[in-house]
């Protein structure tokens, strides 16, 4: 699926939310809420009066690492970006060139036998491509404790649409869990960011209730829009059986992300229960795949030609997705992983493609979104 839009690069949100301004938290974004082709404009504070009691979230509990660390091809420089950690104790990662502007751009990838110098006296050496649908991301074999490295000299992945650097914190989530094992998100499971603890006890407080899972992310195909790749992801036995209550009930499962989506839907069966789950997947999840526990999904602005829009049309139907996005647009919504969020939910009795008045949002900008 690509949309048909452009969006314009003003509309790349440069710094988070809590940077814009005073007074303002992780969750002064604006909230895009999509009934089917009924579209409305919310702050994302409303949330709470937007799901109602008996309603679950499924969000990604999976921490982001720092996971972009410098390195060396004989006096070349290069940045490593760190993406996903195999059985075997090798990682997936993909080689980028510094552009001089502190961000990366595309580097060809490859060949075998490539070494990187790393800091700390640490090196890595490319062995074999991660998949048959390219060369961007390889298998290497490090030669020292990658958790320690990341730790010690490595810093969040940052893309070029960003103004600057920022300190990891602001790349976790609320529903992030420290690492047992080193584990984690080479990128950040951005739809949940916005979300505050202040936020989530209005929520449970309403009656809505939270169920964990993990998915380690691993680094996106900024410039070529790749589908997704193998991820480890886990669902817990408490998590599997409170979806499955929720379904069994009136309650709607909404995923926070398109991670949460495709771990839940991987500890799916086709009979549309849930039971427990980890290991990796490869599920990729499209319109002729369709959902199948999955009513609706909380989630960033992908770029038009995102693999990610075949979830959302999956979740959501196309006539939906397309409304939703002309809406973004019209209403100068921001992209990125810190910009604003789409709340997808199931078309109600009785709506229709009008859309609703725009209420205001506590960002402390003005209409036109500078950042």
């Amino acid at each position: 699926m690509t949309l048909a839009v452009q969006v314009p690069e003003e509309l790349s949100a440069r710094v988070p939310a809590e940077q814009r301004g005073p007074g303002l938290d992780r969750d002064s974004v604006r909230l895009l809420v999509s009934r089917g082709t009924a579209v409305s404009h919310h702050a994302f504070a409303e949330l709470p009066r937007l799901l109602r009691a008996g309603d679950l979230l499924v969000v990604n509990t999976s921490p982001t690492l720092a996971a972009a660390v410098d390195g060396r091809i004989g006096h070349a420089r290069v940045v490593v970006h760190f993406s996903t950690s195999g059985d075997d104790g090798r990682w997936a990662v993909e080689l980028r060139d510094p552009d001089g502007r502190g961000t990366t751009r595309a580097r060809t990838g490859g060949p075998a036998g490539t070494s990187v110098r790393l800091p700390g006296g640490a090196g890595l050496v490319l062995e074999e491509p991660l998949t048959g649908r390219g060369t961007r991301l390889w298998w290497a074999r490090v030669d020292g404790p990658v958790v320690s490295l990341l730790r010690e000299h490595g810093r969040p992945i940052r893309y070029s649409y960003t103004e600057r650097d920022q300190p990891l914190s602001v790349y976790q989530t609320v529903f992030a869990l420290p690492p047992c094992d080193g584990a984690g998100s080479a990128e950040m499971p951005s739809a949940a960011r916005p979300f505050t603890a202040r936020l989530v006890a209005e929520l449970v407080s309403r009656g809505v209730q939270f169920a964990p899972v993990g998915l380690h992310t691993g680094v996106a195909s900024v410039e070529a829009h790749e589908p997704p790749y193998p991820e480890r992801f886990v669902v817990p036995a408490a998590s599997a059986r409170l979806v499955n209550a929720v379904r069994a009930g009136d309650g709607r499962v909404v995923a926070v992300g398109t991670t949460a989506v495709r771990a839940l839907e991987s500890a799916a069966g086709p009979d549309g229960v849930v039971r427990a789950a980890e290991g990796w997947t490869d599920l990729v999840v499209t319109p002729e795949r369709g959902v199948r526990v999955v009513d609706g999904l909380l989630t960033g602005l992908h770029e038009p030609q995102a693999s990610h829009l075949l979830m959302l049309e999956a979740v959501a139907g196309r006539a939906a997705i397309d409304r939703g996005y002309e809406e973004a647009l019209r209403g100068r919504y921001l992209w990125h992983e810190f910009g604003d969020v789409h709340l997808l939910l199931p078309e109600e009795a009785g709506s229709s493609s009008l859309t609703l008045s725009i209420a205001p949002a506590t960002t402390g900008e003005t209409s036109t979104r500078p950042v």
